[in-house]
């Protein structure tokens, strides 16, 4: 639309004056529907953090689950994490609020992002939209469940290793910041089977390319997963790369099929 009215404006008068600004109002477009997209994502977030702040004490339990477990078994002085400064009291229920709210509010945000890009893509591609948004909230989702689940598995191991040299007195700021950063990094590189079929979907990649750099890819997401996650253990960056090397395989068969048609 914007190249036929290019060449009307140049049929009707000479000179790069009216092409300049049908160029200008066209990056001014697409500086509003920026805009637009960061204002709704913004205004949802915010909406879902509200939400998140009403069922705090719920969300705040079952974040705390597997670390009472633990102290449940291993520490008879303590069954609860400990809170060493006064205005933790504020800011821990507020970044669950902050994060739970963001986790809420991703179906919205993941639109809203979809919407801003679709017009630069082909018919054919975009058929692929809903597909697109349902597999990275349900990957976000699967990655974070994981990192959730192996919790508890990741704090015995740590128990046992320390074994009776140490008494465990958790800080409940410390914990929810680690397990949040797993979270957020299990669950951002499990989008690595979405990142793939689009950039074969776009011709960038595809199986055939995948398949002959497969040792290299390996290697890159081993120290992409020692990267991402926190802590200096060996164990935690193996559960994150174990899953995303099975991932990567699983998207380069999809790759393979007829994606096109």
């Amino acid at each position: 639309m914007a190249l036929g009215i290019l060449r009307r404006g140049r049929g009707r008068m000479s000179g790069a004056r009216p092409v300049q600004e049908e160029r200008r109002m066209t990056v001014v477009e697409h500086l509003q529907d920026l805009r637009r997209v960061l204002i709704v994502s913004l205004v949802a977030w915010l909406v879902a953090t509200i939400v998140a702040a009403v069922f705090n004490h719920f969300l705040l339990s079952v974040l705390e689950y597997p670390l009472t477990s633990l102290l449940a078994t291993h520490n008879r002085l303590i069954s609860k994490p400990i809170i060493t400064s006064p205005t933790e009291l504020v800011t821990i229920p507020l970044k669950v609020a902050m994060v739970g709210g963001l986790v809420l509010s991703l179906p919205v945000i993941l639109w809203q992002a979809w919407t801003f890009v679709s017009p630069g893509l082909r018919p054919v591609e975009r058929r692929f939209a809903l597909p697109f948004i349902a597999s990275a909230l349900l990957l976000f989702a699967g990655g974070a469940c994981l990192a959730y689940l192996l919790m508890p598995l990741w704090l015995n191991l740590l128990t046992t290793i320390v074994g009776n040299n140490a008494i465990f007195f958790p800080d409940l700021n410390q914990y929810l910041s680690f397990l949040t950063l797993l979270i957020v990094a299990f669950g951002v590189t499990f989008e690595l089977p979405v990142v793939i079929i689009l950039l074969g979907l776009l011709g960038i990649v595809s199986s055939g390319w995948l398949r002959r750099h497969r040792k290299a890819i390996w290697i890159v997401i081993l120290i992409a997963a020692n990267l991402v996650t926190p802590g200096a253990d060996p164990f935690t960056p193996m559960m994150l790369a174990i899953p995303l090397i099975g991932l990567f395989e699983l998207s380069v068969v999809i790759l393979a099929k007829p994606l096109r048609r």
